[in-house]
């Protein structure tokens, strides 16, 4: 399978990326343990979470899916196979939050406990802090990559200009830097990344790993009325992309998926995967028939038409 560098960090992944916030909340640790044996089993390595999944889950308290991950690794024992990118910053209680030096060490020592591993290969500024310098952020993760417990960063959810700013601050004063970007963006919610981030990752040679790459799952096809928002927890997040355009956007995944024998939810993954821009698509499944459909995204080499016929119905 092919290979893409995180950035410039040297660290190589598979073109997908599986998304961890489903552990713990949407489903329990043995299902999970079944996709991720089911992902790794198709030559898959890279496992995106967070410290903060799943702590908006009634009964949660944050931590939970990196606990799943965690006793996964131990008892399957890949840890050598699998690349590992979790990230700190939401808030985890009113005290544990943002980007401080103090929080980022105490949060990695908690990440890597419930990870049950000595090192993170990618970890993520959750959001952006600007209370705390860059300078104090910098010196945290680069602390922690001296001690061999982190090996390249990454950051989620800056705009392009707080971006740029901290990837000045790391060139001007000798600092690690982020390799990686973690930015929402999917075939309907194009604009921002497209207009604003995109040119910056492509100038600076930042690797690109979004998220809600299937717009909360309205790219699968799965709801196309009202009627259909009640298909699942996710459902109440659907119904802003219930509009002309996005069912011009369903109709072309329609025709695409037609031509290539494919479903909506792989041609959407596999319109990502192709733009030159995008390391990795995040996407996550609770079941193994879900992870079957869109990992076939990987082998799904969208031809020039395809990816204009996707285009101009998402245009915006």
């Amino acid at each position: 399978m092919e290979k893409r560098e995180l950035g410039h960090s040297g660290i190589k992944v598979a073109p997908f990326c599986f998304g961890g916030n489903v552990f713990g909340w949407t489903i329990d640790e043995p299902k999970s343990f079944e996709l991720l044996d089911a992902f790794t089993g198709k030559g898959f390595d890279f496992i995106d979470t967070a410290d903060v999944y799943s702590r908006w889950a009634p009964g949660n308290k944050g931590g939970e899916s990196e606990t799943i991950i965690g006793n996964w690794l131990n008892k399957s024992g890949k840890r050598q196979n699998v690349i590992i990118a979790t990230k700190v910053g939401k808030p985890m209680a009113e005290d544990k939050k943002g980007l401080s030096k103090k929080h980022i060490i105490e949060a990695a020592e908690a990440s890597l406990k419930r990870l049950q591993t000595d090192y993170i290969d990618l970890y993520q500024s959750h959001d952006d802090d600007q209370q705390t310098p860059f300078e104090e952020t910098f010196e945290a993760y680069e602390q922690l990559l001296k001690e061999g417990k982190v090996r390249a960063i990454g950051a989620s959810n800056y705009t392009e200009n707080r971006l740029r700013e901290a990837l000045n601050v790391s060139e001007s004063r000798g600092l690690i830097a982020y390799q990686t970007l973690q930015p929402e963006y999917n075939l309907y919610d194009r604009e921002d990344f497209e207009k604003n981030l995109e040119p910056l990752c492509i100038e600076k040679g930042l690797g690109v790993i979004n998220y809600f790459s299937l717009a909360s799952g309205f790219l699968t096809g799965k709801y196309r009325s009202e009627d259909d928002l009640n298909k699942s927890q996710r459902g109440g997040g659907i119904k802003k992309y219930l509009n002309d355009r996005g069912h011009a956007i369903l109709k072309a995944l329609d025709q695409v998926a037609g031509e290539y024998n494919s479903t909506p939810a792989a041609v959407s993954l596999a319109w990502l995967i192709a733009r030159p821009s995008i390391t990795a698509p995040i996407a996550s499944a609770t079941s193994v028939q879900q992870l079957d459909d869109i990992t076939k995204a990987v082998e799904l080499n969208l031809s020039t038409e395809a990816i204009t016929i996707l285009n101009k119905a998402s245009d915006y």
